[in-house]
């Protein structure tokens, strides 16, 4: 992987909103960007947990699966989501 400086970013990402400005879709468009972290382990340093609320509600009958700890599976179970626990069913 190689690094991306933030200018270079903003420019591809600004080139595919005006493409999508000048032929119009019969869909909703989405921009993906995925972000891997070097020797970082989620688990053990916490600098960057956080949540994100969005602006909109994008799929209001969406389901959702919680693979997560007993912690993690807890917390699903309130929010009525469906969990499985890792190391459970053979998710090792």
């Amino acid at each position: 992987m190689s690094k991306i400086s933030s200018d270079v970013l903003r420019e591809g990402i600004q080139t595919i909103l005006e493409g999508s400005r000048t032929k119009q879709r019969k869909f909703t468009e989405t921009i993906e960007l995925q972000i891997g972290l070097k020797n970082y382990d989620p688990q053990k340093d916490k600098r960057f947990s956080g949540t994100v609320k969005l602006p909109y509600i994008p799929r209001p009958n969406m389901k959702v699966c919680v693979l997560g700890d007993v912690k993690h599976c807890e917390q699903a179970a309130l929010t009525s989501s469906a969990a499985l626990q890792y190391g459970a069913r053979g998710l090792s």
